[in-house]
């Protein structure tokens, strides 16, 4: 973001809008060049990904030690989770409601035999989603240092939770070195992100040319109707949300937007929810949630809150079912909702795990061939957009619902934050944690020196 004052072509805003334009346009013009710009984009995710890790435990750790109450933080967790579920059934139910008003896949009738049986399996390499046991002892880590190593981020999530809990139950004062480390560490990691952000509009520029070159404009004909339920559906959600976040947390999520509109257009631009992780969570410390809530609901919610990408899911269901001739019953919808409730938790992480949650759907319910998953295979990148819109927008109004209800949301800081008033950062915490080295919590924003 520019500073007040600078020029306008210094605004990462700008600089993003123009990447992405112009990946769209090398994409759609020269193809073949588009599609090679691959490494470009996926070369900034791993930078991202790079501090992902190490930047969650410092989050949570020192959010945890500052908010001192150990039930407060088994609620705040609680919450999330139950938050996560009612919401993300809901996003199912709704998808289907969608699909059987605007019946996308009606008059497609397409031939079984048509079908490739092996295309899915192409796509996914193979590989399966976990059981709901398989995925719960998997967020339990065997070893400290893999989960950092693999970047595995709730096996971290878990240990830095423990490790804060720990540390308060121990008490702050007696353990001053380790606290003020933490958030040294933190600071670094915050200065390392805002050398990466200065990259940020090529990485969108590579991610776009090479979705737009491989899957090309065309295939919006091809599936129009498809996409335009998914885009609708996830429009209507997003106001759902809005009138979730105005009327329980008193957030304006049109003037959030505004407010994080950087990195919702990075997100767009390299069809990644990952590569906004780190900014967004210091956006929403900065709009007055409380570290301790920001640091276990995002990176929980990028697990089990995937709001678009279950509406995706649900819709698509019906759409295969409608566009071989079946008219599914009320028992059969309901049967999907239930198994992708299930299959959708394990889907973060997990290749083709959209094709995977849909070929076990079709598989269980009977109402069409298990191979018919590969008639979306040219559309599912252009869903992207969508899904990852939908998931971020869900986590931060989960966080800021969470940090309401747990009287965790500063609002005068989120009013000037969200109204770009200078406030003068709370120095209430750090005072408390005696840590003389340190202001924890009051970070510089990553994008001070992009």
């Amino acid at each position: 973001m520019s500073k007040p004052g600078g020029r306008w072509y210094k605004s990462l805003f700008v600089q993003l809008l123009v990447a992405v334009v112009a990946g769209v346009l090398v994409g759609h013009f020269w193809p073949g060049l588009g599609a090679d710009l691959k490494p470009v984009g996926d070369g900034f995710i791993r930078l991202i990904k790079m501090i992902i890790a190490p930047l969650i435990f410092c989050v949570v750790v020192t959010g945890i030690a500052a908010v001192g109450d150990l039930k407060s933080v088994g609620r705040i967790g609680l919450k999330a989770i139950l938050y996560f579920e009612i919401v993300t059934t809901f996003a199912l139910v709704f998808g289907l409601l969608i699909a059987n008003v605007f019946r996308p896949g009606s008059g497609l009738d397409i031939d079984p035999a048509t079908l490739d049986p092996n295309a899915v399996e192409k796509k996914t390499s193979g590989g399966q989603l976990p059981s709901i046991g398989d995925f719960l002892l998997h967020t339990i880590p065997d070893s400290v240092v893999n989960a950092f190593a693999e970047n595995q981020l709730l096996q971290v999530l878990v240990f830095a939770v423990f490790f804060g809990l720990a540390l308060a139950a121990i008490g702050r004062e007696r353990a001053p070195l380790v606290l003020g480390f933490v958030d040294q560490v933190q600071q670094i990691i915050f200065k390392v992100m805002g050398w990466i952000m200065r990259v940020a509009p090529l990485g969108a520029f590579g991610a776009m040319a090479f979705i737009i070159g491989q899957y090309g404009i065309s295939t919006l004909g091809t599936y129009a109707k498809l996409i335009a339920a998914c885009y609708g559906a996830g429009l209507l959600f997003v106001l759902i949300l809005a009138a979730i976040s105005r009327f329980y947390a008193g957030v304006s999520i049109w003037r959030f937007l505004r407010y994080a509109r950087e990195e919702f257009l990075l997100a767009l631009g390299t069809a990644s929810t990952e590569s906004v992780m780190p900014r967004i969570m210091t956006k929403l410390t900065d709009a007055g949630c409380s570290r301790a809530a920001t640091g276990l609901v995002v990176p929980t919610g990028y697990s089990f809150n995937l709001d678009g990408a279950t509406i995706y899911l649900s819709i698509c269901t019906v759409f295969l079912a409608q566009a071989f001739g079946v008219d599914m019953s009320l028992g059969q919808q309901l049967l999907a909702v239930g198994i992708l409730m299930l299959t959708s938790k394990g889907m973060a992480g997990v290749p083709g795990s959209s094709f995977l949650a849909l070929s076990a759907t079709a598989a269980a319910i009977g109402a069409f061939p298990v191979a018919g998953v590969a008639l979306l295979l040219g559309a599912d990148r252009l869903m992207d957009s969508m899904r990852v819109f939908v998931n971020l927008l869900g986590n931060c109004v989960a966080t800021f619902v969470v940090a309401k209800s747990e009287k965790q949301l500063d609002r005068e800081k989120m009013l000037a934050a969200l109204e770009k008033r200078a406030v003068r950062a709370s120095l209430t915490d750090s005072e408390s944690l005696k840590v003389p080295l340190t202001r924890l919590g009051t970070a510089p924003r990553p994008d001070d020196d992009a």
